[in-house]
């Protein structure tokens, strides 16, 4: 039986804009309309609305808005206001990637929140978990890796190889910037040119996995517990598996190894201030840790009936009234 929450939460949520949401598919929306089910109380803000006071107290330019899931004027929003981030028990920084500048400044505003104001997932977490690299953590689960801006390096690799290799950029998201070499490619040299930039930007090199065929699974994990996953099968003419690149959905469940994995990692999560994170796995292999703007919660719902959302707020009670 669902416990009633102890306190009403004053909730921000740091996010791309409202009018951008797919209602039926947005992880950020089923979050809020969870904790307005739960009786919270919602403000939103993009990315571009945080600052800081003098004496360095971080604020939002924020609103309070009332969600619904429908496909027409799907929120409300009140007035626009100034509020110390301390107003709020909790924030929530869902601003999708990429991780680019302006972003980390943001996650820097979030570090002066103040101590009654839990910011989810952790800001210095965000800063320093790049969601190709925290795989390294983790050679065990991972398959052979390479991450070098060197061309001839990675070249070199593939030619010694039985295998092809998947490259992307450490700083890439949604699936954009993934390739599949062979090593008979004659595009090879052009695809690691402009992936580095000439020697310029880290690219990371993967062991290319054959499972991938049969699907990418997101494992969603909270509070360093997995509470479910969803395979994502790539089209037939396409190497990714992400779903805005049409990738079909699929139910799936936990292998052992990956529940061996959920454990290792998971504990690391919690260490590290990482509550809400999607493991992407490709047979039994670990190949991504998302930290930024998880998504998945709705297919999981949908395919399961697990309700992450809802778990996600009590998660947020239990921690504000403990």
């Amino acid at each position: 039986m669902e416990t009633t929450p102890r306190k009403t939460l004053r909730i921000l949520v740091v996010m791309d804009p409202l009018e951008q949401v797919h209602v039926d598919k947005d992880t950020t929306f089923g979050f809020m309309l969870a904790a307005q089910a739960r009786g919270h109380e919602i403000h939103y803000c993009t990315q571009d609305g945080l600052y800081a006071l003098p004496g360095g107290q971080a604020a939002a330019s924020c609103a309070p808005v009332q969600v619904w899931h429908r496909a027409e004027r799907f929120f409300e929003r009140g007035a626009w206001a100034d509020r110390p981030l301390s107003y709020f028990d909790t924030v929530w920084m869902r601003k999708d990637p990429p991780v680019d500048r302006a972003y980390l400044h943001a996650t820097y505003l979030l570090d002066h929140a103040g101590p009654s104001t839990r910011v989810l997932n952790r800001p210095a977490a965000l800063r320093d978990a790049n969601e190709k690299l925290y795989t390294l953590h983790f050679p065990e689960f991972t398959p052979e890796t390479m991450v070098s801006r060197d061309a001839a390096r990675i070249r070199a690799w593939l030619e010694s190889a039985s295998h092809p290799l998947i490259v992307k950029p450490v700083d890439g998201h949604g699936g954009r910037g993934v390739f599949l070499l062979q090593k008979d490619d004659r595009n090879v040299p052009s695809i690691l040119e402009t992936l580095t930039e000439d020697g310029q930007r880290w690219i990371m090199a993967q062991r290319y996995l054959p499972e991938a065929r049969e699907g990418d699974k997101r494992i969603l994990m909270l509070d360093g517990v997995p509470m479910g996953a969803i395979l994502r099968v790539p089209r037939a003419d396409e190497n990714r598996g992400n779903i805005h690149v049409g990738g079909r959905v699929v139910r799936t469940t936990l292998t052992p190894r990956e529940r061996e994995m959920c454990a290792v990692v998971g504990e690391r999560l919690r260490r590290d201030g990482l509550v809400f994170v999607g493991l992407d796995v490709i047979g039994d292999h670990l190949t991504e840790v998302n930290v930024t703007s998880p998504t998945g919660i709705r297919e999981l719902l949908a395919l399961d009936g697990i309700d992450v959302a809802t778990a996600f707020v009590q998660h947020c009670e239990a921690a504000a009234c403990p």
